[in-house]
């Protein structure tokens, strides 16, 4: 649950530690698709600040602006597999139960048409 402060539940220390590393390595290693987005949302250059690969309960999320309680989520191609579809729908309900709206975006979208994934993070920053 994201509290008015803008503070939220986490993992329990022994996980938080783990998930913690796992962040710290995926930052190391973005995605080009994260690299190229996480440009764009660095330095405020969209007003508010943005998080990567931050730790919110017992997940890792690609970016979170914690002032506007939004999440923004880099998807490769192995999430169009039934399984991990699934696991997403999974995460997404648990991270829009902690009070966080969530918005998904594919490698394709933002290699593509970053102009595009930038106008629909505006929207959701401005129009919550």
């Amino acid at each position: 649950m994201v509290h008015n402060n803008g503070s939220y539940n986490t993992a329990s220390p022994d996980r938080y530690m783990l998930l913690k590393e796992f962040a710290r390595k995926n930052k190391q290693h973005p995605t080009v698709a994260e690299r190229i987005l996480w440009e764009y949302l660095r330095g405020r250059k969209l007003w508010f600040k943005f998080n990567r690969q931050h730790i919110v309960g017992d997940y890792i999320v690609d970016f979170i602006c914690i002032e506007k309680s939004l999440v923004v989520e880099v998807d490769g191609g192995y999430h169009s597999e039934y399984e991990q579809m699934q696991r997403d729908k999974c995460r997404t309900e648990h991270l829009e139960n902690m009070g966080l709206r969530v918005i998904r975006f594919s490698n394709e979208e933002i290699l593509t048409d970053i102009e595009g994934v930038l106008d629909n993070i505006r929207n959701e920053l401005y129009n919550e």
